[in-house]
């Protein structure tokens, strides 16, 4: 038996230009970002005064007009990350560099006003007292553009209609929704046309319906005028609605980086393969047969090892299995003890016959109740 059990699993250019239209949102140029070994560190607040390292030899490549994800738990460097490439946060090593600019190294720091990146935060952070014509037109007033007055309100009626509140500019903050408030929020990050957005968990404080609407229109905004974003947020939904690639991070680690299905389907570890979905980690063994053919023998029956394992036979692994793919069949092998019904699907907790627990999930259709027998299979 193994000591430790393997787990199985079931470039562009600097800057892209938006093609979107001929207004001036089309001037928007989505810009490269490239991390290097950044480290973030904070002085602690206790009496020991140990230094707290927020994030640890992050490196990362986002391409021009692309969006990033960053997921994690609460507390795992994620938002640090976030503000060391807005330049909120000085890394104590490594280098951030934004399209051809390194913006943060040993030798070199930008400030945030100067790196041309647009920040949303969780709240908004409107100010109450401005309409919301004035809240769009805030960042104008400083910014690289020079635009004279008829220049600025041009471009606030086109960041109005781009976030689909035109008629809203008379209104103040506190008469919108929250959903409303947030794409304020959005139309003025981009109205001095930056080149990368960051977001930091800017759904988190809406309901759930309205999350998933909010989130849907941001999305479009960004795709339709090629603003490189990177979002934080602890949703595995979100990251993965909206992510082109996404980033886990843990413990101030980048864990892994792929695409959504990729993170799914091949996870790297066992504690990712359990963040980002729920996983049955089924035990198994591999015999010569096994190995040549890509298959598993478990409790399920044979089971396709979807990566390529570098190890020999007879040996003991873990694979996982995702609740979807357990089939439920008549037998006697499983005893139900749990149902969740949501309508499209129910998830089913069993507890099979040697004790162990698996998760499983089916389209609604025949239900089976709490205390029936029956037996599971691997349909993937």
């Amino acid at each position: 038996m193994a000591s430790t059990p393997h787990i199985a699993t079931a470039g562009p250019p600097d800057e892209v230009h938006n093609t979107h239209d001929q207004t001036a949102q089309s001037a928007i140029v989505g810009a490269s970002v490239a991390i290097s070994g950044v480290t973030v560190t904070y002085d602690s607040q206790g009496e020991s005064g140990h230094v707290v390292g927020a994030v640890n030899n992050a490196t990362l490549d986002i391409p021009a007009g692309s969006i990033l994800a960053l997921l994690g738990p609460s507390g795992c460097g994620k938002t640090s990350l976030l503000r060391a490439i807005a330049g909120l946060e000085r890394p104590k090593s490594g280098t951030i560099t934004i399209g051809r600019h390194e913006v943060s190294g040993d030798n070199t720091w930008v400030h945030p006003e100067r790196r041309n990146v647009g920040m949303v935060f969780q709240d908004g952070a409107l100010f109450p007292h401005l309409t919301v014509a004035a809240n769009v037109a805030f960042g104008l007033h400083n910014s690289s553009l020079k635009m004279n007055r008829s220049e600025r309100s041009t471009r606030v009626g086109e960041m109005l209609e781009l976030v689909d509140l035109a008629d809203f500019g008379d209104r103040y903050p506190g008469t919108l929704s929250g959903g409303q408030q947030q794409r304020v929020a959005l139309a003025r990050s981009l109205a001095p046309q930056p080149s990368v957005l960051l977001l930091d968990e800017p759904f988190s404080a809406l309901d759930a319906a309205l999350r998933v609407q909010v989130r849907a229109e941001v999305a479009r905004i960004v795709r339709d005028i090629s603003v490189t974003t990177v979002f934080v947020t602890h949703d595995q939904d979100e990251a993965f609605v909206l992510g082109d690639q996404v980033a886990v991070l843990r413990d101030g680690h980048i864990e892994q980086v792929g695409t959504p299905e990729e993170l799914y389907q091949h996870p790297s570890t066992r504690w990712i393969a359990g963040f980002v979905g729920e996983a049955n980690l089924v035990r198994g063994q591999l015999d010569t047969a096994g190995v040549a053919a890509g298959f598993a023998d478990t409790l399920l029956g044979p089971v396709p090892i979807a990566s390529p394992l570098a190890i020999g036979p007879d040996q003991n692994i873990e694979v996982l299995v995702r609740p979807e793919q357990v089939e439920l069949v008549s037998g006697d092998c499983a005893v139900v003890t749990n149902i969740e019904y949501y309508g499209h699907d129910v998830r089913y907790e069993l507890q099979l016959n040697d004790g162990s627990v698996l998760a499983a999930r089916s389209k609604s259709g025949e239900l089976h109740e709490r205390g029936t027998q029956v037996c599971v299979r691997f349909n993937g």
